[in-house]
C-alpha cells in the first residue's frame, strides 16, 4: 500500500511524525505538508500566485515535500506532479484539535483529505480533540493505522471520505468507537477592534463555542462521552429533500422557455 499524508499544522508538526511512525510498518510512505500553519483555510487553492515545493529528507519515507500553498494545493501538487507513485490512499493529520461538526466547513485537514476524494483516492482526516501544548499523539497514530489495516482488509472505495475525531485521552479511557453524522458547531464570532501605530483600524477574530444540544449519534456527542468518530462524508452538498420540494414548487417553470425577460414580473 502507498499512502500520502499531508496535514494543515505544517511539515513540523508533531502530529505528522506520529503518523509516519506508525504507517511505516504496513505501507510506503509520501509526505506534502505546507511550509507553515495553515489551520481553518477550508478547500482554499493557491491560484494567483506561485506554488514553491521543496523535497526534505524524512527518516521511513519516500519522498516528502514542503510546499507554500494550503492543504489542498499540497494534495493536487503531490497527486499530480510531486509523487511517482500511484497513491492508494491519503491521510490528513493528525491534527492538533478536533474537527467536528461544521468545523469540516473550514479545515484544512478535512478539506485536504476531499481533496483525495476530489482526485479520485479515498482519505482519512484523523484530528485529536485537544490543543495542549503536550498532547501525546502516540494513540490516535496507533489507531489510525489499526483503521487503515481494517479497510484495507474490508475493502474502501474511491469516494470514501472518513473523518475522525480521537478523544484526548488514555487508551482505557476511551469507551469505543461509533460511527456517527456530523453535529452542529457554531461560534461566537468575536472580533476585537484595534488600531495600528499608523491610526489604521484592523480586527482581530475570537469567540469560543456556543452550547447547542446535539444529536445523540452526532461526532460531538461521541467525542464529549470519550468515544472515537468516525464519520463518513460525501462531498455532494445537495440539499435532495428540498430538491424534490422545489421541483414541485417550480414546475411551471421547468422545461419552458422563458422567453423576454421584460415579461417577467
Amino acid at each position: 500500500m502507498k499512502i500520502l499524508i499531508t496535514n494543515d499544522d505544517g511539515i513540523d508538526a508533531r502530529g505528522i511524525y506520529a503518523l509516519i511512525n506508525e504507517l511505516k510498518l504496513i505501507a510506503e510512505l509520501h509526505v506534502a505538508s505546507p511550509d507553515r500553519e495553515r489551520s481553518a483555510t477550508g478547500h482554499s487553492i493557491t491560484y494567483y500566485d506561485p506554488i514553491k515545493a521543496v523535497e526534505k529528507n524524512m527518516d521511513y519515507v519516500e519522498s516528502a515535500w514542503i510546499i507554500s500553498g494550503t492543504p489542498v494545493d499540497c494534495v493536487k501538487l503531490a497527486l499530480s506532479k510531486l509523487v511517482p507513485a500511484d497513491i492508494d490512499l491519503v491521510i490528513s493529520g493528525i491534527n492538533h484539535g478536533p474537527n467536528l461538526g461544521t468545523d469540516v466547513l473550514y479545515s484544512g485537514t478535512v478539506s485536504a483529505a476531499a481533496e483525495g476524494v476530489i482526485m479520485g483516492i479515498p482519505s482519512i482526516a484523523v484530528s485529536l480533540d485537544s490543543f495542549a501544548d503536550d498532547m501525546d499523539f502516540t494513540f490516535a497514530a496507533k489507531f489510525t493505522r489499526r483503521l487503515v489495516r481494517t479497510l484495507t482488509e474490508t475493502g474502501i472505495g474511491p469516494q470514501t471520505l472518513l473523518n475522525v475525531n480521537i478523544p484526548a485521552l488514555k487508551a482505557e479511557e476511551i469507551k469505543g468507537v461509533r460511527i456517527t453524522r456530523l453535529g452542529t458547531r457554531i461560534y461566537e464570532n468575536l472580533f476585537d477592534e484595534m488600531r495600528d501605530p499608523r491610526g489604521n483600524t484592523y480586527y482581530w477574530m475570537g469567540g469560543g463555542i456556543k452550547e447547542e444540544t446535539q444529536d445523540p449519534e452526532s461526532d460531538v456527542t461521541a467525542v464529549e462521552n470519550s468515544f472515537i468518530s468516525i464519520t463518513p462524508i460525501k462531498l455532494d452538498l445537495t440539499d435532495h429533500l428540498l430538491l424534490a420540494e422545489y421541483k414541485v414548487k417550480f414546475k411551471e417553470y421547468i422545461d419552458v422557455p422563458t422567453g423576454d425577460t421584460n415579461d417577467i414580473s
